[in-house]
């Protein structure tokens, strides 16, 4: 993995009728990159190492960071008719999606709308399904520093954790996570982190190559929701990673852009 300093930069982008905290990095193809449900807050060493052959993009969603929250977003099937629409506005096509956690679950929601707008689609450990054993956690029961250090195996062995979740985090860096907690309640408190529906149309997605990569211990997202993903969508991939928690991103970032990186330049 490279070691070569990040280059990257934020802007601001008016579309689909709002403003979007929009980073960027990198050259090649594009990949878009949605982020969790605590929002998108450090270029990290895995961004680094894929922006050497593609052109990351990754945007703040609508009650994020700082693109404002869109009132008539109240669940995540509008997020997803909401990002199809920027989509085709910004003329973006043909593109690989890499997704974490409930930014997973949209990228899914946004697949099942619309299938041809996306060449590869790579899920991180997402919900939107309710797990066949297991509870996904439940992110308001804890403060938000707890919940990012249950996302987490070994945190003590992760270097990259205290990037993530500073020990004393700055009061910027707490409200912005607390910002995020209240849209992610907002978008999937009833039911929690799950839409009924979902498994069922995921057979949409048929004819997208679709790479589903789950920690085998992971604490936040029960590992069998991996398998009812990858029963739900035909012909998908599903790669787990061993003594891994909920962030293989973080927690094994070499093994996982080599993962992703075989994947997306795949035929």
């Amino acid at each position: 993995m490279t070691t070569a300093l990040p280059t990257w930069k934020k802007e601001t982008l008016e579309v689909a009728g709002t403003s979007v905290e929009l980073t960027t990095g990198g050259s090649g193809k594009p990949l878009l990159i949605l982020h969790d449900e605590i929002g998108h807050h450090s270029w990290l060493k895995f961004h680094e190492a894929l922006a050497q052959n593609y052109t990351i993009y990754i945007p703040s969603h609508p009650g994020y960071g700082e693109s404002p929250a869109l009132s008539w977003i109240m669940n995540m099937r509008d997020m997803a008719g909401w990002y199809n629409h920027a989509i085709d506005e910004l003329g973006w096509n043909d593109l690989n999606v890499l997704a974490f956690s409930m930014g997973g679950w949209l990228a899914a929601e946004m697949a099942t709308m619309c299938t041809h707008a996306f060449n590869k689609l790579a899920l991180v450990a997402p919900p939107g399904i309710k797990p066949p054993s297991g509870e996904i956690l439940d992110m308001f029961l804890l403060v938000a520093k707890e919940y990012i250090e249950a996302g987490v195996l070994d945190p003590s062995n992760t270097p990259e954790f205290p990037v993530v979740c500073p020990t004393d985090a700055s009061p910027e860096q707490t409200e912005a996570w607390e910002i995020a907690r209240e849209e992610s309640c907002r978008l999937s408190w009833k039911p929690y982190m799950h839409y009924h529906g979902l498994p069922n149309l995921l057979a949409r997605l048929r004819n997208l190559q679709t790479l589903i990569i789950w920690g085998k211990q992971d604490q936040v997202i029960p590992v069998s929701a991996s398998e009812t993903y990858h029963d739900s969508i035909p012909g998908s991939e599903l790669a787990l990673i061993d003594n891994c928690g909920h962030r293989p991103e973080i927690e094994k970032p070499e093994e996982f852009v080599r993962i992703v990186s075989e994947f997306f330049a795949g035929k």
